[in-house]
């Protein structure tokens, strides 16, 4: 009877901030989040939205406190740089799935200016029906697994926008025509319908051979650590990857508080102040320079919508070099409101 190799526990650890991925190919997200998680030894973890396993890229890693903020990078919108196929339909829209059709490419017809015309068409606001094979659900169930089983289901078209559009020629080593796909796009956007779309509008099908997300609300790839990076690193080298919480409150107007305010904006309190209204404010105490939560003015009253709790912000400071006062002065405030 062999011996069973006894498991390695993690001890895990308050970890605070975000972590920008190069999520890899063949990989799914929830996969790449948990390997993050064990490599930092974090309590807690979320992503900011799935990216697709055939899909590379751009993946923001949240931990701690910034699991609070993930759904603004959710709804934020994203750049994808992707290569559309021509002449081959497939039933997932992408090179996993079987081939549907194959058609023949009249590369007479594919002029620059049809090219700009389709290009144009799918600027703007445009509707998608989502692909079956999808993390959407119907029932309870997600459509991948209907279409898994054969089973074709009627899915409503949704309204989408495309912000920014390129289309240019491309050659593969496959000897296919192809079409190279820059696009800025809404959430709940489907890169490879608008693949199998453009090769519709062009005549001849396509499907998707290469997606990469190369940027999401502001946070670009350029910026982004691969997990073989990170795997390589001493524990104090990947900790120093994180970027702090407010990377995820770019887009955020800022407010700042003076002590007694802080304290009390942190115990769920409306504030008054010379604010302009603005639907979207983090807000942060003086002294310390602490990101406190998110909120809105609406005629100059501050109204909290998400807070950081005295702990997170206690641990966020203490993982810090800093020269401010205690933390202290916070948590007595909150303590005798």
């Amino acid at each position: 009877m062999t011996a069973r190799t006894p498991r390695i526990r993690v001890q895990r650890r308050p970890v605070h901030g975000v972590l920008l991925l190069d999520k890899p190919l063949g990989l799914s997200s929830n996969d790449a989040l948990q390997k993050a998680k064990w490599l930092l030894r974090a309590e807690k973890a979320g992503h900011t939205g799935t990216l697709d396993p055939l899909a590379s890229g751009v993946l923001p890693l949240c931990f701690g406190a910034a699991t609070k903020f993930s759904a603004l990078q959710l709804d934020a919108p994203k750049t994808y740089e992707a290569i559309a196929l021509l002449g081959v339909t497939t039933s997932t829209g992408d090179a996993e799935g079987e081939v549907l059709q194959e058609r023949p490419v009249d590369a007479a017809q594919l002029t620059p200016e049809r090219l700009a015309a389709v290009q144009a068409q799918f600027t703007g606001a445009i509707r998608q029906v989502p692909p079956m094979h999808s993390a959407l659900k119907k029932d309870g169930k997600a459509l991948y697994e209907y279409a898994r089983a054969g089973i074709e289901v009627e899915r409503p078209a949704r309204d989408v926008q495309i912000f920014k559009l390129n289309l240019a020629f491309a050659r593969t080593d496959t000897g296919y025509p192809a079409i190279k796909i820059i696009v800025q796009c809404s959430k709940g956007t489907y890169i490879r319908t608008l693949g199998e779309d453009v090769g519709a509008a062009l005549g001849c099908g396509a499907h998707l051979s290469f997606l990469r997300r190369i940027e999401t609300g502001g946070l670009e790839v350029a910026r982004c650590i691969t997990l073989a990076q990170l795997e390589a690193m001493d524990e104090g080298q990947r900790l120093a990857q994180l970027l702090p919480v407010q990377a995820l409150l770019a887009s955020h107007s800022r407010i700042t508080l003076d002590e007694q305010d802080a304290g009390r904006f942190l115990s769920g309190l409306r504030r008054r102040g010379p604010w302009p209204d603005a639907p979207a404010v983090a807000v942060y105490g003086a002294r310390p320079q602490a990101l406190l939560g998110v909120g809105h003015v609406t005629r100059g009253e501050l109204i909290p919508d998400r807070l950081l709790s005295p702990v997170e912000i206690e641990q966020i400071l203490q993982g810090a070099p800093r020269a401010d006062e205690p933390f202290a002065a916070y948590r007595t405030q909150t303590a005798t409101l």
